[in-house]
């Protein structure tokens, strides 16, 4: 199955120091990339990064996790290299749940597990409620699955968002696309990122910069800041989650996302941390800040490493 994808390339990573493989798949507007360690006929695992972020979040975690997994990190759509969704289209959950089936199918994958960061958690929440028969056992990092809205914020929301779009369709290609040099884009992206490093940073932006004329750009589509005209509320959440039938092992960092959005909704967020522990999930609070797994990824690798080799490598050694 591997060996039928085009685009694929060897590169040598600076971060990893040692060989991964490009990934490049076809789909209507253009290519989802991405990047391929471990064997050929390793238990397949698709990396799901967070938002304005890109595949290379995972080069310091996935040299440590088991080698006899197959490990595929994406950029999603309208981030990294990939590419941007058509005009005058939204990006949204569903959507990108439906890019990661795209690729599945390209892959001709049956069974795999998922991992997702933040954003690509809930992607991969998502996904596994909706295919549950596909999904092996998922990793949420300082993820909740699902990002539930208070029903009565969604109109204002959904509002904003359109809004959003119509000003973002006025403006003009040079305000869409503005110019950097290298290290001006690296200490733009730690103004707004101030729990990353910059070791950190210039990791993303190797797949987070591209050259044009007179400097450097950013390569994700600006659409991304739009507000997400798609939402589900808590009790939406909870029937989702419902539906997961994989292992799941979610990896909490005390420093993470609920200090950085105070405003999301608390009460629906520690519902559906109760549910997992209900459901004999594993819930893990780890020292550090959102992005803990790739600046200390030696606090997350064997609690994800166990995981997989208990419930997934174990279990398919006895088949």
């Amino acid at each position: 199955m591997w060996q039928a994808l085009k685009g694929v390339r060897h590169l040598h990573s600076s971060v990893m120091k040692q060989t991964v493989s490009e990934l490049s798949i076809p789909v209507p507007w253009g290519h989802i990339r991405g990047k391929v360690w471990g064997p050929e006929h390793g238990r397949p695992v698709l990396c799901l990064h967070g938002w304005a972020d890109n595949c290379g979040t995972f080069d310091t975690l996935i040299p440590l996790l088991p080698k006899e997994c197959r490990y595929v990190a994406l950029d999603l759509s309208g981030h990294g290299l990939s590419s941007h969704r058509h005009p005058g289209v939204f990006y949204s959950f569903p959507a990108y749940v439906m890019d990661v089936r795209r690729v599945v199918d390209a892959l001709q994958l049956k069974h795999f597990s998922l991992i997702g960061h933040s954003m690509g958690g809930n992607i991969a929440g998502m996904f596994s409620a909706l295919h549950p028969e596909m999904v092996d056992a998922v990793v949420l990092l300082d993820s909740y699955g699902f990002l539930p809205t208070d029903l009565k914020e969604i109109c204002t929301v959904m509002r904003q968002g359109m809004d959003q779009m119509c000003e973002f369709e006025k403006q003009t290609a040079e305000k869409k696309r503005r110019v950097y040099t290298y290290e001006n884009a690296v200490a733009r992206m730690l103004v707004a990122n101030p729990t990353l490093s910059e070791r950190s940073v210039r990791i993303i932006l190797e797949r987070g910069l591209v050259q044009v004329e007179g400097g450097m750009a950013f390569t994700r589509d600006f659409r991304i800041n739009l507000k997400n005209i798609v939402r589900i509320t808590g009790e939406q959440s909870l029937e989702l989650q419902s539906r997961i039938k994989a292992p799941l092992l979610m990896v909490l960092a005390k420093g993470g996302l609920r200090e950085m959005y105070p405003g999301l909704d608390e009460e629906s967020m520690s519902v559906l941390v109760q549910n997992y522990k209900d459901r004999k999930h594993t819930v893990v609070t780890v020292p550090g800040d959102h992005h803990v797994h790739l600046e200390q990824p030696e606090v997350v690798a064997p609690l994800v490493s166990d995981f997989l080799q208990t419930r997934v490598l174990t279990q398919t050694s006895k088949m």
